[in-house]
């Protein structure tokens, strides 16, 4: 699988303290082996998945850090990184 994250991804990212940061990176070495590792938690999200009309995932990196993604093709597209809050709304 190819890896590709948008602006808003980077944008996101670029917001987290430095620690979550350090996090992140850690946590996309498993998530770029397989992005549904049960260490993941991944998870599909209904409610974006609707409005989007494409299946939305959300994997966990720590309690309250999560990047959410898409599917498409062979791609998989890292869409925004952040608190749990980033798809409750």
């Amino acid at each position: 699988m190819k890896y590709r994250a948008t602006r808003a991804f980077w944008r996101s990212f670029e917001k987290l303290p430095a620690q979550q940061q350090r996090r992140a990176r850690e946590a996309f070495l498993i998530f770029k082996q397989n992005p549904f590792d049960p260490r993941l938690r991944a998870h599909k999200i209904h409610r974006l998945s609707a409005r989007y009309a494409r299946t939305i995932y959300a994997a966990e990196i720590e309690a309250d850090l999560r990047v959410v993604f898409y599917i498409e093709s062979d791609i998989v597209v890292t869409v925004d990184v952040g608190s749990h809050d980033l798809y409750r709304g």
